[in-house]
């Protein structure tokens, strides 16, 4: 059964910074994309941050470009998200995703339940 766990949210000041953990089981995802979305209240889901194992290749949306920076941990079977420079625009709800075809940005076949993510002003 595959799970991908979401930890590391919480509550913190504009400019400070918060590491999101996703630890993934179930299944070998050396081949798989990795990604970080996330949801305000009231607005769509956002691409993020993505990873592709295959192409060592990343992705940022410009909203987070130059403050975020996604790794992973094969030997943890853990994907991050470190975000520095916060802003009262970050928060929303943090949501790990895993695709399968590993050369492109989805589609997404399995979800985490999510983490808050608050940044206060």
């Amino acid at each position: 059964q595959v799970q991908l766990v979401e930890s590391g949210g919480g509550l913190v000041q504009a400019g400070g910074s918060l590491r999101l953990s996703c630890a993934y089981s179930g299944r070998t995802f050396s081949n798989y994309a990795m990604g970080w979305f996330r949801q305000a209240t009231g607005k769509e889901r956002e691409f993020v941050s993505g990873l592709s194992w295959i192409f060592g290749r990343t992705y940022y949306a410009d909203s987070v470009k130059g403050r975020f920076t996604i790794s992973r941990d094969s030997t943890r079977n853990t994907v991050y998200l470190q975000m520095n420079s916060l802003k009262p625009e970050d928060t929303a709800v943090y949501y790990c995703a895993a695709g399968r075809k590993g050369t492109t940005w989805g589609p997404w076949d399995y979800w985490g339940q999510g983490t808050q993510v608050t940044v206060s002003s």
